[in-house]
């Protein structure tokens, strides 16, 4: 891997990308550490010594690289693009025009695009509205122990700010965009890859300082055994057989290949852990808003006592029993069985063995189901890991680097840019059997 990276950089072009990506990597990361005008830093910086971090707000931050908490002016970090991109992919199934730009092919992803880019500024202005009503009353944000983090909270003020995070945010996607024409890799999840990454360090010595060296080495050997078996499994797909049959065109002779359909054991990626996470976080944001804190309903105390804390066995059962249900969910939305049959016969394709139309969408919806019960156990598996190490050596389980959709997300974006860097290298440095 060395030699590649040594023969990347030797490559002009390619040192040139590569040596792009690294200044909006650090354009990025220098980004996440600038307060956000009428926010007082080393109030906030006080105040993030008690903060919560469990739950979709901690998912959030850990996206962001920390900067959400820290209130700059990429505190919104990816997160609004990412929401808007699964909420236009999803609205495909329930809108026909979207469902007809996705089949127009890139005149149509240009214009699906454009309107995952005025989502994301409109989701934008609504989440820094949110995180600023949030900060007038930090409590929520950073515990009862924060009491004031902004210099104002006059309109003026306000509405500077929410333009200075929208604008955070539209910058960061210019920027990921900018990156994946110009640079290696796809922009937003290298982006993403770096606001995680930056946390590893910190999360490791924080669970040396809490425990001693003798965890800290053990937790790093169980995090080489977790990243070997996602590798295993991100990779892991089930190649269904297709054969076209020839046919005439003219005087051409069409077809006669042999292919195959891919089917990953994790289509779903990290979306329904992202899902789980803020369904969860639901209950206990109206929980915060009850009206007599010293005395809380019945209800806020369940809450409080089983949801807000992932070391409880409640919140463990649900929080997996909801990945299953949005994972079984997600992929029957972006896979089609039918779709796929109906497009295999008009190109005359066939599954060996299979007779072309309903009984080809049965079978791969068959083999469908039977691949997402194990991609499902697997994401509840990979995501408990923080919630058990929470439990048994008092590591917070949204830093914890070696789990959840910290650790899916970062083998995910590093296999797949290895891969474009080891691409882009054989078509520079192909030898051939002829030297």
């Amino acid at each position: 891997m060395l030699t590649a990276f040594g023969r990347a950089f030797r490559t002009p072009d390619l040192r040139k990308k590569l040596l792009f990506t690294f200044a909006i990597i650090a354009l990025y990361r220098l980004g996440t550490h600038i307060p956000t005008p009428g926010v007082s830093y080393p109030a906030v910086q006080q105040c993030m010594k008690d903060a919560p971090k469990s739950g979709f707000l901690g998912l959030a931050n850990l996206f962001s690289g920390g900067a959400l908490l820290q209130l700059s002016i990429f505190a919104l970090g990816i997160m609004p693009y990412i929401t808007a991109a699964i909420i236009v992919q999803l609205l495909t199934v329930v809108i026909p025009r979207f469902e007809t730009l996705k089949k127009e092919g890139s005149s149509g992803q240009a214009k699906m695009t454009q309107y995952t880019r005025y989502l994301t500024i409109g989701l934008a202005i609504l989440q820094s509205s949110t995180l600023i009503t949030f900060a007038q009353n930090p409590g929520a944000l950073f515990g009862p122990g924060c009491t004031n983090i902004l210099v104002s909270d006059s309109i003026p003020t306000i509405l500077i700010m929410v333009l200075t995070m929208t604008a955070g945010t539209g910058l960061i996607m210019w920027l990921g965009e900018l990156m994946t024409d110009k640079g290696v890799g796809n922009g937003m999840s290298l982006l993403i890859f770096t606001s995680i990454a930056a946390g590893f360090p910190g999360a490791l010595w924080q669970i040396k300082n809490q425990q001693n060296w003798f965890t800290f080495f053990v937790v790093i050997a169980i995090g080489f055994l977790i990243i070997a078996l996602v590798v295993y499994v991100e990779q892991s797909t089930r190649r269904i057989p297709v054969q076209y049959a020839k046919r005439m065109v003219g005087r051409q002779m069409y077809g006669g290949t042999s292919t195959y359909i891919p089917i990953k054991v994790n289509m779903a990626n990290v979306i329904p852990i992202i899902f789980a996470s803020s369904l969860l976080t639901l209950p206990m944001m109206i929980a915060q808003f009850n009206t007599d804190p010293t005395n809380p309903a019945g209800w806020v105390t369940w809450i409080n006592n089983h949801l807000s804390q992932g070391d409880s066995n409640i919140y463990m059962i649900i929080y997996t029993v909801l990945i299953v249900f949005f994972t079984f969910f997600y992929v029957s939305i972006t896979f089609n069985p039918e779709e796929v049959a109906d497009n295999m016969k008009r190109y005359g394709g066939f599954i060996p063995g299979i007779r072309a139309g309903r009984p080809t969408a049965e079978y791969l919806q068959y083999v469908l189901t039977r691949i997402t019960v194990p991609g499902a156990i697997y994401l509840a598996a990979i995501s408990l890991i923080p919630l058990i190490a929470f439990r048994l050596i008092n590591a917070n389980q949204n830093y914890f680097p070696f789990g959840g959709t910290s650790i899916i997300i970062i083998v995910g974006v590093g296999l797949e840019t290895v891969k474009q860097i080891e691409a882009q290298l054989q078509q520079r440095h192909y030898e051939g059997f002829l030297r």
